[in-house]
């Protein structure tokens, strides 16, 4: 429901016991979704959550870009500690991640940034580099929607397509990349295509067909979970665009992402945090920065929310909680409950600040301004409510939180329209409020 990073991971792990499959639509290995059980940190990048329940198929659909590299080492992870992976099932459809794409990303990283820096320190919200993770999502998108040379998990399976393939795309970027340090091995025909030949042969037993297989778990009653990645701010159409990734990360995504109506989806649960946080370049009105108060607050949070990138490590900037962002994300999904995460770390706050309307263009706006150079110039009219001083992670129902915790919740459902049905006081699985 915001920028990423809201605690997916963990809301997904929780409901996936009511579920017979977990689809993850969306993304790449640019994700990282964690998961605590019993203490135990799990970190998932590609595979979906639901893999830490062995009776559930964990199941990877065509929207999916899919860095096999990754995905191999995530396996021999979970399997060193024990983690059955028998049920992940990878779409024949879903497009390959190639070493070119992680070169092409860093490549126009590192041009952004220099163009940036050649303006003398003017803020821009349109010349900057975007902040991606750089392991080639977007170019991977891209090529997608460019045709001719991307691969598909289904090509890695067939030597001759896969050849002609790879020349393509090569001869396509080699212009563009020749002079670019170190990538001369991602523009090796045959060596690409070795690796490619590899990969595909360590994916061959989880290939199939997912659109039919989770068409037909739909038909036969099962129930279905989709998993997205990143947030719905960072929506390749309704996001704050040009800060966004390279796909739809609404559940508007379901459909184009896995092969199944939109029309299917029951209930849409929405994951927020109790404030806000972003990972890269792009506006967040209500950001906390400086080496004033509101710095030493931002700081304050992040230290206890332990904020800090689970794919890159990178930190976190952090913010109040901006409510005109969250009920815009809840009209975009047609969200039917939400799931409020990380509310143990405002405890100890004499106020916490809730942002309601933005101040934009000399009027109040309760709109939300996708486009980045208006929401730039927004600034954010908050409402204030008194913090709570008391440790909150041990509740376990409504009734246990102390009563300014249950006000905030309450204003909450009240501004955004939509019920609060599960409240995270803690990373691990078993610190959740679900009555």
């Amino acid at each position: 429901m915001q920028w990423g990073d809201e605690g997916k991971g963990k809301i997904v792990d929780l409901i996936a016991p009511q579920h017979d499959a977990v689809a993850r639509y969306n993304g790449g290995a640019n994700a990282g979704h964690s998961v605590v059980v019993k203490g135990e940190r799990f970190s998932l990048h590609l595979i979906p959550s639901g893999i830490l329940y062995p009776s559930k198929l964990a199941i990877i659909g065509n929207g999916v870009v899919l860095d096999p590299d990754k995905l191999q080492q995530e396996i021999d992870g979970l399997r060193s500690r024990g983690v059955d992976t028998s049920g992940l099932i990878v779409s024949s459809r879903a497009h390959v991640v190639m070493p070119y794409h992680k070169a092409e990303d860093a490549a126009r990283e590192d041009s952004l940034k220099k163009e940036r820096l050649s303006r003398d320190g003017e803020q821009s919200s349109v010349v900057s580099e975007i902040g991606t993770t750089r392991r080639g999502i977007g170019p991977a998108y891209a090529e997608k929607v460019q045709r001719s040379g991307a691969v598909r998990v289904c090509d890695l399976l067939d030597p001759e397509t896969l050849r002609e393939k790879i020349s393509i795309a090569i001869a396509t970027k080699r212009a563009s990349l020749v002079d670019q340090p170190g990538v001369a091995a991602t523009l090796d025909v045959a060596g690409v295509t070795d690796w490619a030949l590899h990969a595909g042969e360590n994916l061959r037993p989880m290939v199939q067909d997912t659109t039919y297989l989770l068409n037909n778990l739909v038909r036969a009653g099962k129930k279905v979970l989709f998993e997205s990645a990143n947030g719905t701010l960072l929506d390749v159409d309704h996001g704050t665009y040009p800060f966004v990734t390279g796909s739809s990360c609404s559940v508007g995504g379901i459909g184009p992402g896995t092969g199944v109506p939109v029309q299917r989806v029951g209930r849409v649960t929405g994951v927020m945090k109790a404030y806000s946080t972003r990972v890269g370049a792009g506006p967040m009105p209500t950001e906390l920065t400086g080496d004033g108060e509101d710095g030493k607050i931002g700081d304050r949070i992040r230290t206890r929310g332990r904020e800090f990138g689970t794919t890159t490590g990178r930190p976190r900037r952090v913010g109040w909680l901006d409510l005109v962002a969250v009920k815009y994300s809840a009209m975009i999904n047609g969200t039917t409950g939400l799931a409020l995460t990380m509310l143990d770390v405002l405890a100890g706050f004499d106020t916490v600040r809730v942002c309601t309307k933005y101040e934009f263009a000399g009027k109040q706006t309760d709109r939300f301004l996708p486009d980045s150079a208006s929401l730039s110039a927004a600034r954010p009219i908050y409402t204030d409510f008194p913090g709570f001083s008391e440790d909150v992670s041990a509740a376990r129902s409504r009734g246990e939180l102390p009563p300014r915790a249950r006000a905030y919740i309450e204003f909450i459902e009240q501004t955004v329209g939509v019920p609060v049905d599960i409240v995270s006081v803690g990373p691990d699985r078993a610190q959740t409020i679900t009555s």
